[in-house]
């Protein structure tokens, strides 16, 4: 998948990530290319779509939001993120059913 990369410490993954804030509701869309896109219904303004974006996989992967770091891409659709504590295998089982209902 080239949306999700194992970091080299293998205790953490990266994400690319595409984000269509005010949707109707928040989910996993599918892909974008090569980005998994997230739908969000937080606006765009004043931090609240990453806030929203932050919220959501760490709900989805049950980790401290502290462990969800965008690492690119704040000001942008897309994003670069790093979910710390969850290897690629666990990330994969977790985003496969999303993409496959």
């Amino acid at each position: 998948m080239t949306y999700l990369r194992e970091q080299a410490d293998s205790a953490s993954v990266s994400l690319s990530i595409h984000v269509q804030p005010k949707a109707s509701r928040t989910r996993v869309a599918g892909l974008h290319g090569d980005a998994l896109k997230l739908c969000i219904t937080s606006p765009p303004v004043d931090g609240k779509a990453n806030a929203a974006v932050i919220g959501f996989f760490a709900k989805l992967f049950k980790i401290p939001k502290a462990a969800v770091i965008i690492a690119s891409g704040e000001t942008s659709r897309d994003k670069r993120i790093i979910l710390a504590g969850i290897s690629a295998d666990q990330a994969e089982a977790v985003l496969q059913p999303l993409l496959n209902p």
